[in-house]
């Protein structure tokens, strides 16, 4: 049977980009994100709720959401679902889905100015299975943990 892992999230972090360095210095970030819908309920009363995941980066990608991210700052990310299952210290197995991150674009300052307008400048890491996709500016390794492919500097766009 065939199948398709993908997921498209607009919204804004929670919470400075953590990046961390683990085996063979590859660098990994941890990332919230705070996604809210607005709708109107039957009676017509507008609400709103809010979503939060979280996402994880690897390599490059990693590296350029934490030079340039920050809390607050709106982001359109692509990835992919990812369970993480564990055993807690109580012997409880534990689960928790999260996002790894293959691609993002910057979305401008979380108050409408400053940082370039909507899809002024996108990152792109390469997909599962190791091939560039078109339409992104520069590359990182893949996501995932395995490999470190540096990026030109003149293939960096800011």
């Amino acid at each position: 049977m065939a199948s398709y892992n993908k997921v498209l999230l607009m919204g804004n972090l929670t919470r400075d980009v953590e990046l961390k360095s683990i085996a063979g210095n590859q660098s990994v970030a941890e990332i919230g994100l705070a996604i809210n819908r607005r709708y109107r309920t039957k009676e017509g009363e507008d609400r709103e709720e809010t979503t939060f995941v979280d996402c994880e980066a690897w390599g490059r990608t990693a590296e350029v959401m934490k030079q340039y991210l920050s809390k607050g700052r709106p982001v359109f990310i692509e990835g992919r679902l990812k369970l993480d299952q564990w055993t807690d210290k109580d012997g409880q197995k534990r689960s928790k889905m999260r996002v790894v991150i293959e691609n993002f674009q910057f979305m401008g300052s979380p108050t409408g100015g400053g940082g370039g307008g909507e899809g002024a400048v996108s990152h792109q890491g390469h997909n599962q299975q190791g091939n560039n996709q078109q339409g992104h500016n520069f590359r990182s390794a893949p996501s995932g943990g395995d490999g470190h492919v540096p990026t030109p500097e003149e293939d960096i766009p800011f």
